[in-house]
């Protein structure tokens, strides 16, 4: 059986500034809505994840307005939400054994930051022993600056997430090529 974790789709993560100043794939969350909107249509499991900072500063502090899920990527009808104060979706939840729980052997993966918490479930996931999908087209990355502070732009960080991950921890497509997959 296949789920999808959305990880972090909050709203926090929709403002440059605090994480970067530059985002790759504005499309991201529209993206993920449709693979989410698909699920549904089919009764597929869907779990979202919820990242509550321990940074009072950060957006995704629980206290913040911007902790919340962006619009239309709410959970419903009874979908579990795991809260999570680290990068990975499995460190510190039940998620490992509400999936396992429940059958579910292949994981879909969707949601941001590639740099961080995408790249940290993802291994997780895949060394945890779920057939791992990543979709490339529905995850994003913020600009970041080298070990050096020479400037690395958004989108060459998304890519060299997703060429870290590719094959030995996760399959990569787009969700045109994820929903053809599936049959949805």
């Amino acid at each position: 059986m296949t789920a999808l974790l959305l990880i972090d789709i909050q709203k926090g993560l929709q403002e440059l500034g605090f994480y970067g100043e530059e985002r790759n794939n504005p499309n991201a969350e529209a993206q993920s809505q449709k693979i989410l909107e698909a699920f549904r249509k089919k009764g597929w499991p869907v779990f979202h994840i919820q990242h509550c900072s321990t940074n009072l500063d950060s957006p995704l502090h629980p206290s913040k307005e911007t902790h919340a899920f962006q619009s239309g990527l709410e959970p419903q009808n009874g979908e579990p939400v795991f809260p999570k104060e680290v990068n990975s979706a499995f460190i510190g939840t039940d998620l490992e054994h509400q999936l396992k729980k429940q059958g579910i052997t292949d994981v879909v993966i969707v949601g941001l930051t590639t740099e961080h918490c995408i790249s940290t479930s993802t291994r997780m996931a895949a060394n945890l022993g779920f057939k791992t999908t990543l979709v490339s087209d529905a995850t994003a990355s913020f600009n970041k600056k080298g070990i050096h502070g020479e400037p690395l732009e958004a989108e060459l960080v998304h890519q060299i997430a997703m060429a870290n991950l590719k094959d030995e921890f996760a399959h990569i497509v787009n969700t045109e090529t994820l929903l053809k997959a599936l049959a949805i």
